[in-house]
């Protein structure tokens, strides 16, 4: 490989409504198709401890989250019982008992950008505003408000990393150093592998 090919690295949790619809290999050949190379992969149950680490959301965070649910609530004239930031809560109390009820599947993605390149296949966290063509815009269309009325976590198939320093932080929570492959693949030598005469090197 050349000295300039990417490391960039991105964390991707299936969740279990991925799983359970049998959405997995689909989204596998999304990413594979795009370039970006599996280094990683796991299917497991997670725990609490594994789900609470990997969230680490804060009060800003919560308080955000929960004033939105409060408006869209205030639409509908519908009874706010608590302060905003419960509801904020309660998106990651939710999220945390429905990703330990069912198996998850695990990915290490590498590849140029693969942070970015992710979030952009992947589209908006709240599926209902997700872009079609993302795999939450094709999949599914839930919302942050339906599943607080339901009073369950959204259904929004999968998770992915935002920036390098996160995937880092994530991948840790769920992978062990010796579970992360390093090899190279065809498809890397024909994105990245160009040498000065324009010959593919072998």
């Amino acid at each position: 490989m050349t000295s300039h090919a990417s490391q960039d690295i991105s964390l991707v949790l299936i969740k279990p409504d991925g799983v359970q619809r049998s959405l997995v290999g689909n989204m596998i050949n999304r990413f594979e198709d795009r370039g970006l190379k599996i280094i990683g992969l796991k299917m497991l149950v997670p725990s609490a401890g594994q789900c609470e680490e990997h969230y680490n959301k804060n009060d800003e965070w919560f308080l955000k989250k929960g004033q939105e649910i409060v408006d869209e609530m205030k639409k509908d004239n519908l009874v706010i019982d608590r302060e905003p930031i419960e509801y904020g809560r309660d998106i990651i109390r939710n999220i945390t008992q429905y990703m330990t009820g069912g198996p998850v599947v695990a990915l290490v993605l590498q590849g140029h950008a693969a942070p970015e390149v992710v979030s952009q296949m992947v589209g908006s966290t709240e599926p209902v505003s997700a872009d079609i063509g993302t795999i939450r815009g094709d999949f599914t269309i839930d919302s942050y408000y339906l599943s607080t009325i339901d009073k369950r976590a959204v259904r929004n198939l999968i998770h992915c990393s935002e920036n390098n320093e996160e995937a880092k932080r994530e991948v840790a929570i769920w992978f062990n150093k010796d579970e992360l492959m390093n090899y190279t693949t065809a498809h890397e030598r024909i994105l990245y592998d160009v040498s000065a005469d324009g010959h593919w090197n072998s």
